[in-house]
């Protein structure tokens, strides 16, 4: 996939990912859904499988949850250049693409994360620091779930996979209920996927 990316789209793909920054409560992982609107439908900078298996890929590997930004920005360098097969160009804007996601997601939250620690820290007994706490829990819940929502809809104009959406049901009762480790589940996932079966 070859796309065109001015000055312009590059800075949009900074602040839009400043701005995802400062919603990731609970995670960056829970601004995907907005991540898929941006990248996939809007600007057409991705395909879904693109996105889908950097989502894939990054968690499956080890290392911080925040590496499928990372793989989103590379994979989006790559279109904009040309892919690798275009030399030494193809790999710097691909770089430039990781750098320009990673930076936008990354700025404001750990800025926000450090100021707002140290303040709740010192100020853990407050009735309102505590209640702000209980109250995010079900925020981040949700957006997982919508996360989860996107990566087993798939495109928007494809019919829904019953099977698929069996294998998510089924792996998210595992993971609230048991202590399976994740990447278990993932090996399974990617078992069942192979078999044609999600």
């Amino acid at each position: 996939m070859n796309v065109s990316l001015t000055t312009s789209d590059w800075l949009t793909l900074f602040v839009q990912f400043l701005l995802l920054s400062v919603l990731s409560v609970g995670g960056t992982i829970t601004t995907a859904p907005e991540m898929h609107r941006l990248l996939v439908e809007s600007h057409r900078w991705l395909t879904n499988e693109q996105f889908v298996a950097s989502m894939a890929i990054a968690q499956a590997a080890p290392g911080p949850n925040i590496l499928f930004v990372a793989l989103l920005g590379w994979n989006v360098g790559l279109n904009a250049g040309g892919g690798l097969a275009n030399g030494l160009a193809g790999w710097m804007i691909a770089f430039a693409g990781a750098l320009v996601t990673m930076a936008g997601i990354l700025i404001p939250s750990t800025t926000l994360t450090y100021v707002a620690t140290r303040w709740a820290h010192r100020n853990r007994e407050l009735r309102a620091v505590r209640a702000l706490k209980q109250g995010l829990a079900p925020i981040v819940v949700g957006l997982l779930i919508a996360t989860g929502w996107i990566l087993v809809r798939g495109d928007a104009d494809s019919a829904l996979n019953p099977s698929t959406i069996a294998v998510a049901l089924v792996s998210m009762l595992i993971v609230w209920r048991t202590d399976i480790h994740l990447l278990w589940l993932l090996a399974a996932g990617a078992l069942l996927g192979a078999m044609g079966m999600a």
